[in-house]
């Protein structure tokens, strides 16, 4: 991989990040059941979108939120999408997305960075504990819910 970068999602990078290919049972954990339910709640001018560029190429997504006023903990610095191209995968492309988005949280003064999973094969579980992700509890829909310490 060449270096890395990041850059905003734009009109011109919107249709490659949606169009992103995962491997093989990994689009079943895109939307965890939690964030399906609050996702609604989600404040636009908190959200934070960016793409992952490899030279030219469009290797992966990241879609942070940051709302200290929101009334859920695990809500208020959040992780809520990282998608790496299947090709990609292994390379470093999520762990750099996850890094610039604890750089950003912590920026913005934030001392945790949290995000919530699916258990099950194929599951981003093992992704988010090598990342320094830890468990720190379960939501009603009995995802876990990880935390990462600024």
């Amino acid at each position: 991989m060449a270096e890395l970068r990041l850059e905003e999602l734009t009109a011109q990078t919107i249709v490659a990040a949606r169009n992103l290919a995962l491997k093989p049972g990994q689009a079943a954990f895109i939307a965890p059941e939690t964030y399906v339910h609050v996702e609604q709640d989600l404040d636009p001018a908190g959200s934070w979108p960016r793409v992952v560029m490899d030279g030219d190429h469009l290797v992966g997504y990241v879609m942070g939120a940051f709302d200290a006023d929101a009334t859920e903990d695990f809500l208020k610095a959040a992780l809520w999408r990282v998608h790496v191209e299947a090709d990609a995968q292994g390379a470093g492309v999520g762990r750099f997305a996850v890094q610039a988005l604890a750089d950003e949280a912590r920026r913005r003064g934030f001392d945790r960075l949290t995000v919530v999973w699916a258990s099950g094969e194929a599951g981003p579980e093992e992704f988010f504990k090598a990342v320094g992700f830890e468990v720190v509890g379960e939501t009603p829909y009995g995802e876990n819910l990880g935390a990462l310490a600024l």
